[in-house]
């Protein structure tokens, strides 16, 4: 399937600048290509295969529960890595849980964003040094960190990436025992930057992570939607931080600042950077030239 997403772009790649796009825009009646028309039937069917979840989710491997409200919905594992992978072009990765996406848009949208879900269960992360934390330090590391990354990244065909700087300063909630703040991106020569806004929920023995993947031009939007991104994902009774025997529970070999510097310890017990997904605009530029676009935005909606 990404061979096939590949070379499909490649064609559209090819003709994105030929007068054909442009007199596309005159009007919604107007027909598309046969790229595009093949385009918007393999996300029809993509779309059609998805299962949409509301109400209670339970995350069996968090021992966690998503309480989804009617202004979300909820994509399980295998349906979110189409979405991250086919549709939003990030490489193969871990299967996240899940994924959230606002009740009424689809991944296809142009203006479309998105909460993956995850946990990494590496212990209980001790906040004791909540108050501690240099974070503009912290984000000096970061931003070499992600040079680093970048390397590593167009060694391996995709663009470089520039970590520009806090979209919004970490904040740690310890009555529910709630980390968030988010961080902008830059990928390659892109002229609009990417939102991660993260969200950490501390258990007893492991993090439930939520990461928001949007435009920044989306942060109000994000920031808005942030109390109730908050509200909806809590640990069972038992797994619960306040739950945490130190006799019997592992502890994390890191703290609140590694969660917010994105790493996790790997098997080599080294700290590992990971990776940041991100929405590939370019992929709906390329579609969403006029009434191509409104054509497929309808299509979608119909189903």
């Amino acid at each position: 399937m990404k061979i096939v997403f590949s070379v499909l772009m490649l064609v559209v790649l090819v003709g994105v600048f030929t007068p054909r796009i442009y007199a596309q825009e005159a009007s919604d009646e107007q027909a598309v290509s046969e790229q595009d028309q093949a385009y918007i039937e393999w996300a029809q069917q993509l779309w059609d295969s998805f299962e949409l979840q509301t109400g209670m989710v339970e995350l069996n491997k968090a021992n966690a529960t998503l309480n989804i409200p009617d202004s979300f919905y909820f994509l399980n594992s295998s349906d979110s890595q189409k979405v991250l992978v086919d549709v939003w072009g990030n490489p193969e990765g871990n299967k996240p849980l899940g994924m959230l996406l606002p009740a009424g848009s689809t991944p296809f949208d142009s203006d479309s964003w998105a909460v993956t879900i995850e946990y990494e269960e590496d212990g209980y992360v001790s906040d004791k040094d909540a108050e501690e934390i240099d974070y503009a330090e912290l984000l000096l590391q970061l931003q070499r960190d992600a040079r680093e990354e970048s390397k590593a990244r167009v060694e391996q065909g995709y663009d470089a990436i520039e970590l520009v700087g806090w979209a919004a300063h970490p904040f740690y909630d310890q009555a529910e025992n709630k980390l968030h703040w988010a961080k902008e991106y830059k990928f390659g020569s892109s002229a609009t930057n990417t939102l991660n806004y993260n969200i950490r929920v501390l258990g007893r023995k492991g993090v439930l992570v939520l990461n928001f993947i949007a435009d920044i031009n989306q942060l109000p939007e994000i920031e808005s939607q942030l109390d109730t991104v908050l509200a909806l994902a809590n640990f069972e009774q038992g797994s619960r931080y306040a739950d945490f025997d130190p006799d019997i529970d592992q502890v994390a070999a890191y703290g609140l600042g590694a969660l917010v510097a994105g790493k996790v310890i790997a098997k080599t017990g080294a700290l590992a950077i990971l990776v940041v997904l991100l929405k590939k605009f370019w992929v709906f530029l390329l579609f969403g030239v006029g009434a191509l676009f409104k054509v497929f935005y309808r299509k979608l909606k119909a189903s």
